[in-house]
């Protein structure tokens, strides 16, 4: 029976992308003094379960290639030639190439870079043998075995691990056929490389635990498509709103005549919660995902800038939702890449100012409050107040030296500012900053700074864990339900008529505490009509980017955790609106935009 192998081609993609972060992580934490043997087999192995898991799927512009790496993997994990910067750097440089690869692949494409070049150079690096002669002793060629058959061993499982439950006696029969399928390519590889070449290896018996608790953590593991998770979490959803409505048709039941009823009411609202954060946590992942690439930013951005910066991660166990992963990692490539080009000083300047000669950038991630905050600190030069406030001037934008400092830092926000006095391909076009807080802005969160001339800058993200599930205030306006997203909520106050003062072609004002701030009618917002005036009104005071406007609704209904639904999917994007929910009592609310809403107050 013939298997269809193109089933299993997403399982490829995403263990050859672990696989190349295994040999970049490998690989930027070696030291070259010290490089062990585990490590150098580690990424030997890495490239080998590429190489033959892509020759099993036809994939040959991968398998082709990422054998030339292998071959010079292998000779320097055999120390047949020394391990360097530069065969450190040509590593690297093909692990690119192959992500790439892998990446036209998976988009339908078909790979046409041309890889001659580094083809050659990977050739070249392998044969680069040392000059010092070898001894041996007759104990090497045991040695052999006891490294390499490990090694090789693993290489099979690794690849893929779909068929490791097969029977030993299939297993020996799909040995004959190794060569259709690049599985086994190590062990016939072995002839060509002397005996005399090895070093004696490591006791086969000391890596099994390894070897052993990886095989457990993999077992225990499953991939599951992130649309059928996505599909679980729906119907969750569905199951907490059921239980709302039971919740809000049994507040009209007699609690003495139903008191079974109600207990029953109560364990379900206790499951449905438990479930819905189970599920929930489904999604979470470590944010190791995200900060795994940047050492290899900070690396080739430092090398580039010819500056010594070193990268430390903190909290890289701390959890978040995939999908604000995925959306992340571009704004924090960004503030990472501006806080090496524009905050550490180049070396003799530190030096020169009291400082060590190499650079710090620190990457943390902690959970507070309900929320994630992640945040870019670096010991560079710091923001510099007044050349800020002269490029604003320069440019036409508004500011003045009454300005608060935060007010000075939240002008690097605004679209083409730029301090950089040349224009290169790191900065200096006043790209990107915009970019970066209308990015996490969409996401649900803020970002803040803080910076001290001379002694570095601190850039602060904060955003919601999930972007499923909302804790909102409940608010009524025209006889309408709306959702007030907590975290933008200050204060609420009751609105006297003699704190509004008019403002002619503008949005009134409301005085609070010794400052006016604009005054924004809810209803005549989304034209709606009331059918009469309430007798009192209430003033909901939210805030984003830094700024806060009051918000006029009939009346505060509480607060409640509901599930978001997008309004795109099913209808189209509505201004002044992120998304909906269904109540308790079955009713749709809509979920106020609040940056929409500060925006357009000032329009």
């Amino acid at each position: 029976m013939s298997i269809d192998l193109s089933q299993f081609h997403q399982v490829f993609f995403e263990e050859a992308q672990e696989h190349l972060a295994e040999i970049e992580n490998q690989l930027l934490a070696m030291d070259l003094e010290t490089a062990d043997a585990e490590s150098l087999n580690a990424i030997f192995r890495a490239a080998h379960s590429i190489k033959g898991s892509g020759s099993m799927f036809g994939f040959v512009s991968i398998s082709g290639f990422t054998h030339h790496l292998e071959t010079l993997l292998d000779k320097v994990r055999q120390h047949e030639i020394e391990l360097s910067q530069d065969i450190i750097d040509l590593v690297l440089e093909s692990v690119d190439i192959i992500r790439a690869m892998a990446d036209i692949l998976r988009n339908g494409g078909e790979p046409d870079m041309d890889t001659d070049e580094l083809v050659h150079r990977l050739e070249a690096a392998g044969n680069s043998v040392k000059s010092a002669e070898k001894t041996v002793s007759t104990d090497d060629e045991f040695g052999l075995f006891e490294d390499d058959v490990p090694a090789g061993q693993a290489a099979v499982d690794e690849d893929f691990g779909l068929f490791s439950d097969e029977p030993a006696a299939k297993a020996a029969e799909a040995a004959d056929e190794s060569e259709a399928f690049g599985l086994f390519t190590e062990a016939d590889s072995q002839p060509d490389t002397p005996a005399a070449d090895h070093k004696p290896a490591p006791k086969a018996t000391a890596k099994t635990p390894t070897k052993e608790s990886k095989a457990n953590v993999e077992a225990a593991s499953l991939r599951v498509s992130v649309d059928k998770v996505d599909q679980l979490i729906n119907l969750v959803g569905e199951l907490v709103i059921t239980q709302s409505m039971l919740l809000q048709t049994g507040k009209a039941l007699d609690p003495v005549k139903h008191e079974k009823h109600m207990s029953a009411l109560m364990a379900l609202e206790r499951s449905t919660r438990d479930l819905q954060e189970s599920v929930l946590s489904i999604r979470l992942l470590p944010v190791s995902f995200l900060f795994s690439r940047f050492p290899r930013v900070v690396r080739d951005l430092a090398s580039k800038l010819k500056k010594e910066v070193e990268l430390v991660i903190i909290g890289e166990q701390t959890e978040l939702d995939k999908s604000i992963i995925e959306r992340l990692t571009d704004p924090l490539a960004h503030l990472v890449r501006n806080s090496i080009d524009h905050g550490i000083e180049r070396p003799d300047e530190r030096v020169a100012s009291g400082k060590p000669k190499k650079g710090q950038v620190t990457l943390s991630a902690a959970h507070e409050a309900g929320s994630i905050l992640i945040e870019i600190i670096d010991d560079g030069k710091g923001l510099d107040r007044e050349r800020i406030l002269a490029k604003a001037a320069e440019n036409g934008l508004p500011s003045h030296d009454a300005m608060t400092d935060g007010e000075v830092w939240n002008l690097i926000f605004l679209p083409g500012f730029s301090t950089a006095e040349t224009v290169t391909d790191v900065s200096g076009r006043g790209v990107g900053m915009d970019v970066v807080r209308r990015n996490i802005l969409e996401l649900g969160g803020r970002i803040e700074i803080s910076s001290v001339k001379g002694e570095g800058s601190r850039f602060s993200v904060r955003l919601p864990l999930t972007l499923a599930i909302l804790d909102g205030m409940i608010v009524s306006v025209a006889g309408e339900v709306f959702v007030l997203p907590l975290g933008a909520v200050v204060e609420s106050v009751q609105l006297l008529p003699e704190r509004i003062k008019d403002v002619q072609g503008r949005n009134p004002l409301m005085q609070m505490r010794g400052e006016y701030i604009p005054l924004i009618d809810a209803a005549k917002e989304f034209h709606m009509a009331r059918a009469q005036e309430a007798e009192t009104a209430t003033a909901v005071v939210i805030e984003s980017e830094g700024r806060r406007v009051a918000l006029l609704v009939d009346e505060l209904l509480g607060q409640q955790q509901v599930v978001i639904k997008n309004v795109e999917k099913n209808y189209r994007r509505i201004p002044g609106f992120s998304g909906a929910t269904i109540m308790g009592d079955g009713s749709v609310a809509l979920i106020l935009d609040v940056s929409f809403l500060i925006s357009h107050s000032a329009a």
